[in-house]
């Protein structure tokens, strides 16, 4: 039962700070393998990969990247050699986990390296920016884990020992007890907005489940939607149900609940057959602190919770909305499938709810169908998303594209 984690940071700046954490995941009957990843300075103690072997690692020497006199350059090429060993280090079988220490630098360097262990391998950043806007959605691996690194940007403290002890108990704890993902059954992608706002994973879920497949139902609050991205365009998902697409408009329009820019592009990069709905498409989501921003202070508006506040588009925007959904699917590589019901998209643009907009839908619909023509195969249905009759759609085309052989049966042999 014992796991080797492997301890990446700063050995010549962030000395005692990694002792102290290496020493807690000793004691604690773990073993630790320490990944120097330090520019100018030499560590004050040994390490298990040096600097040298981790610049190395993609034809870099440490005298090079000094030479450069640019920290930042430097430093991303010293994370691109990081991420190679790191990955190395867990083909060989010789690491079990990670965790890494940082400030915003050690942190940029430590996204790098999570992203490059398979999902399921337990990937923890200490960090001083844990949970901030700094750190891009398309940056984080699908499952990585932050801690945030109180009073730790120089030097031991009570507090810094308690995010350390935690963060050791984390990584060492989660090797022990991971259950890695076994896909013996094919995955089907879906997306949705909670279940107050969109309700068809309820009938979905047990529909799919019942024909043979595991549903993985991603939240697309910004984190959802990147995981979800990210493992579609890596061919995870026998078949993706995307029907939930405010993310892609909150980067249309500079939101920070972001899924990143290649929103609805990860399926149909890999080819992955996707069925598309324009679920909450109609609504701008910002971050309960952020201010109204004046262009839309006189929109309908919905206060979700603390976190997530709502505005509605009008119908020029759901135009070029539309479009924007259509030249996406249009460049998609795989069978793709975009599902339009034309009563609505979302529970509150129902008649007398908060984003009720019926001049926006009309032209929504109809920019949708004028664009999707000859490009996108559409399927449009005289219902609201949260009707039976747009699961019932769903699910008929979901079987007629296991019969053709397009989506691997979920009985398998």
């Amino acid at each position: 039962m014992t796991k080797t984690i492997l301890v990446i940071g700063t050995f010549d700046t962030k000395a005692e700070e990694l002792d102290y954490l290496i020493k807690r995941i000793r004691n604690q009957g773990g073993n630790v393998v320490a990944m120097d990843v330090s520019v100018l300075g030499d560590p004050s103690q040994p390490v298990d990969v040096t600097k040298h072997e981790v610049a190395g690692a993609v034809g870099e020497t440490i005298e090079v990247l000094i030479a450069l006199g640019e920290e930042g350059e430097a430093f991303e090429r010293m994370s691109a050699g990081a991420a190679v060993m790191t990955r190395r280090l867990f083909d060989e079988g010789k690491v079990d986990g990670m965790i890494a220490l940082g400030g915003s630098m050690g942190t940029d360097l430590a996204l790098d390296c999570a992203q490059a262990l398979p999902i399921g391998v337990p990937k923890y950043i200490v960090s001083t920016v844990a949970g901030s806007p700094l750190i891009a959605a398309e940056r984080m691996a699908v499952d990585v884990q932050f801690i945030l690194w109180a009073g730790g940007l120089y030097g031991l403290n009570p507090l810094c020992r308690s995010s350390l002890s935690q963060a050791a108990g984390a990584v060492l704890g989660a090797a022990l007890s991971v259950e890695p993902p076994r896909f013996d059954r094919p995955v089907i992608g879906m997306t949705s907005l909670g279940s107050s706002c969109l309700k068809y994973m309820k009938r979905l879920h047990p529909a799919l489940t019942a024909r043979g497949y595991d549903v993985a139902v991603f939240h697309t609050t910004g984190m959802g939607g990147m995981a979800f991205e990210r493992l579609a365009a890596e061919g995870a998902f026998a078949c993706v149900m995307d029907f939930s697409l405010q993310e892609l408009v909150n980067v249309l329009h500079g939101s920070v609940v972001s899924a990143g820019a290649d929103r609805l592009s990860g399926a149909g990069l890999s080819g992955t057959p996707q069925m598309v709905a324009p679920g909450a498409s109609d609504i701008l989501d910002l971050a309960g602190w952020q201010e109204i921003p004046a262009r839309f202070s006189e929109r309908p508006f919905h206060q979700h919770n603390r976190l997530i506040k709502n505005i509605a588009f009008n119908a020029e925007e759901r135009t070029a909305i539309a479009r924007e959904i259509v030249d996406r699917l249009a460049a998609a590589k795989g069978p793709t499938q975009y599902f339009l019901p034309r009563k609505g998209i979302e529970e509150w643009d129902k008649p007398g709810a908060p984003a009720h907009d019926a001049e926006g839908l009309s032209a929504f619909v109809a920019a949708t169908e004028a664009a999707a023509a000859g490009r996108v195969s559409l399927t449009a249905l005289d219902c609201h998303i949260n009707d039976d009759t747009f699961c019932n759609a769903v699910l008929e085309q979901f079987d007629t594209w296991v019969a053709e052989g397009i989506v691997t049966s979920g009985k398998l042999s």
